[in-house]
């Protein structure tokens, strides 16, 4: 027995040989990898996905510790899809991680053959890029799932999933339905979402952690282009809301747990 089926024990015995050679073989790409997107990455590794892609173009900074998988003390100012592709090879080793520090955007979007993988994940918090990213994965036959907003939420009970156009009380899912229809551009099909109708007030004062906590110590080494070298989003936010692991992570494990459901599910 080698390390990755020693590791995957307990999951083959839960879902079969036939089931975890099927996630072998599947490909997965996901675009952001913060408080949601890690949690999802982590989840599908320690499952059995071998091939896995991890989009994002920011560094881990301090303020990331409360929440993202593979923000900790000692990671601040890495770039992010760097520290998470070590985290994932510590758990498997034989798995295959493609690291790619970017944005996706109207200008990049061509960079990326959506149709060559089998499922595709969006964890974008940028309302346009994530709408562009909506659009081109639903026009692909790949299984697509995307994360509303996770922030201003405490209640565990209340993430839910619900087809995109059934999202109910997300401010995010809003204001994407409302771009698409203003647009005169939808999504060519459904797909389904984790959110939460909770809303939650910020009781707290507004902090910026400030530059040198966000790149410090920098870490130059990158997997991305040049112009992303001291890429930070703190600075460029127009609101930052509170938001903590428990809800995050129930947010990126609840789209895994999709992923694993189709990607096992009976032919």
């Amino acid at each position: 027995m080698d390390i990755s089926e020693a590791i995957l024990n307990r999951a083959t015995l839960l879902l079969g040989d036939e089931n975890m050679q099927r996630l072998s073989e599947r490909k997965v790409i996901i675009f952001g990898v913060g408080g949601v997107g890690s949690w999802t990455a982590e989840s599908l590794i320690r499952s059995g996905i071998m091939h896995l892609t991890i989009v994002d173009s920011d560094r881990v900074c301090v303020t990331n510790v409360n929440r993202q998988a593979m923000a900790t003390t000692t990671t601040i100012g890495r770039v992010k899809v760097d520290a998470m592709k070590e985290r994932l090879l510590a758990i498997n080793p034989n798995a295959q991680i493609v690291a790619i520090q970017d944005i996706y955007t109207a200008e990049t979007a061509n960079n990326y053959d959506l149709s060559q993988y089998d499922v595709v994940v969006d964890a974008i918090d940028s309302l346009k890029d994530k709408a562009l990213l909506i659009l081109n994965a639903c026009k692909t036959k790949a299984f697509f799932v995307s994360s509303m907003g996770a922030a201003l939420k405490m209640d565990p009970t209340k993430v839910q999933v619900a087809e995109f156009w059934k999202v109910k009380g997300c401010p995010l899912g809003h204001a994407l339905r409302k771009k698409f229809k203003y647009n005169r551009t939808l999504p060519s099909r459904k797909f389904p979402c984790v959110y939460s109708e909770e809303v939650l007030p910020n009781l707290g004062e507004a902090r910026t952690c400030g530059t040198s906590a966000c790149m410090c110590p920098k870490n130059k080494v990158g997997t991305g282009r040049a112009d992303l070298e001291n890429h930070e989003w703190c600075s460029s936010k127009a609101q930052i809301n509170g938001s903590l692991m428990h809800i995050t992570a129930i947010f990126g494990l609840t789209i895994a747990g999709l992923i694993l459901q189709k990607l096992t599910a009976q032919e």
